[in-house]
């Protein structure tokens, strides 16, 4: 293993981090927030001071590469660390005034699950609500890719990086240099930024509300400025506006770039795509009938609240604009099922995603045939080519550890006395990167009253499932520590 570099990279990523926080500093001096600029000089200061320490310590280090070793290493520790600086502006200012829930409010923020421990979101200083959703949008195409973009001039590769950060079974290059990639989808996921604000801004939001919601829009994360979410706007407009665009945010970001490129076909190929569309489509359909006539009288309500509800919860995002835990059983059903399931790979949605749902749905088909005719040959293909078995393998334990991981942090949950149906679901919510869940963990509450121990182990559940558990959990291996 390489430290120094590992030390190196991660000295550089909280630097860029660092360098984002001057944008809610310069909020905090503009409208005279004086504790909250304090708070992050300190935390910028901090950043700084690393800096020189890392430059002192390995000016002399001339071996910058990277193993594979590393490389898993480095994406955990990176995360791990611009939370530690990412929690101290709440902390400091005394926004957040206990560092349990600063550090949760701030990994619930990169890992986009926007999990709140905040009882009263419009209480807390607008800089620092405003760092809130940025740290969203940071996390949303991933802090390491944000890094990658600047490796080369740091004289290191990040193929290994992306491997160990990439969000699904495979690792879609959109150019041959890795750096370039990065650069393309940043450039993407800011015009998407750019055009969403834009849009919110016609339907009635102040430039402030609209940045921070499109943060958490296009990162599938949820943190809103209002205590009742989207639900406060009461707009018709605006709910559309978030549905599409967080329908959006749960696409292959390859496929976007495919798109603008005029390559029309890859997504009508595109078998997660298609699957991904036809999920979507399918809730609403079942969830406005369910509550059309009950809950709401005309069938435009009815496709809008479900439309939203369902985006929501499929791409992970977690915002709300209604109580979905008072709809009938049935579309509560579909909305828990969707939990499972998350946006495509390559997209900045949590879950297990559409992909490996196809590719385990397809692997079981083929048992059953493989039961019929004992000799016989089947190949699974996905987009009509052939999936090579350790990619099958990878995704079967995947979906195991994904299973782990719920049933260990339900135990975490549940040994604080919570009943099983709010331990379950905050277990949903926070491995699936979701936010709200069923229970006293609903679109209308919040995790504040977990003790301090389980909110340890859900920003430990949180970065398990936002960096896919193979990152994390192999840290923890006998092997991975063997030279």
């Amino acid at each position: 293993m390489n430290p120094l570099t590992i030390y190196k990279i991660i000295s550089y990523l909280l630097l860029i981090i660092s360098a984002f926080m001057l944008i809610p500093a310069a909020i905090a001096l503009y409208i005279e927030e004086h504790q909250c600029l304090q708070a992050f000089i300190i935390a910028i200061s901090i950043a700084c001071i690393n800096f020189i320490a890392m430059y002192i310590i390995t000016k002399d280090n001339k071996n910058n590469s990277l193993s594979l070793k590393d490389g898993f290493l480095f994406v955990t520790l990176s995360w791990v660390f611009a939370s530690l600086l990412g929690a101290l502006p709440f902390y400091i200012s005394g926004s957040i005034p206990s560092f349990t829930d600063s550090y949760f409010e701030t990994m619930s923020g990169f890992t986009t699950t926007g999990a709140s421990i905040l009882t009263n979101i419009e209480g807390l200083p607008a800089s620092m609500l405003f760092w809130r959703s940025l740290t969203h949008w940071l996390g949303g195409m991933g802090i390491v890719v944000l890094t990658v973009a600047v490796l080369p001039l740091l004289g290191i590769g990040g193929m290994q990086l992306i491997k160990a950060e990439a969000p699904g079974p495979t690792v879609d290059k959109i150019t041959p240099k890795i750096a370039e990639t990065a650069k393309i989808l940043w450039m993407i996921y800011t015009g998407l930024t750019i055009a969403e604000t834009l849009l919110l801004m016609l339907g009635g939001m102040t430039l402030f509300d609209a940045l921070t919601h499109t943060f958490a829009t296009l990162a599938t994360g949820g943190f809103s400025t209002k205590n009742t979410s989207i639900a406060y706007y009461n707009s018709t407009y605006i709910d559309w506006v978030i549905t599409t665009f967080m329908v959006l945010a749960g696409i292959n970001f390859s496929l976007h770039f495919r798109f603008l490129s005029g390559k029309f076909k890859f997504l009508l190929k595109d078998s997660e795509f298609k699957a991904y569309i036809a999920i979507f489509i399918s809730a609403v359909l079942i969830i406005a009938i369910n509550i059309y006539g009950t809950h709401y009288k005309t069938l435009s309500d009815s496709f809008r609240y479900a439309g939203f509800q369902a985006a929501s919860i499929l791409t992970t995002t977690g915002f709300a604009t209604a109580d979905y835990e008072s709809w009938p059983a049935l579309s509560q059903a579909v909305l828990f099922i969707l939990m499972f399931i998350g946006g495509c790979a390559g997209s900045t949605g949590g879950g297990i995603k559409v992909i490996r749902i196809i590719t385990l749905l397809k692997q079981a088909l083929n048992e059953m045939k493989y039961l019929l005719h004992p000799k016989g040959v089947f190949t699974l293909r996905i987009n009509r080519e052939p999936v090579k078995k350790d990619i099958i393998y990878a995704i079967s334990g995947f979906f195991f550890l994904y299973i782990f991981m719920l049933l260990a942090t339900t135990f975490i949950s549940s040994s604080s006395g919570v009943d099983i149906i709010t331990s379950f679901t905050s277990a949903l919510a926070t491995v699936g990167n979701i936010g709200p869940g069923f229970g006293l963990v609903g679109p209308s509450e919040n995790f504040a009253f977990f003790k301090d121990y389980v909110k340890w182990f859900f920003s430990f559940a949180m970065l398990t499932g936002r960096l896919e558990l193979y990152t994390v959990l192999i840290i923890f291996t006998r092997s991975f520590w063997k030279l």
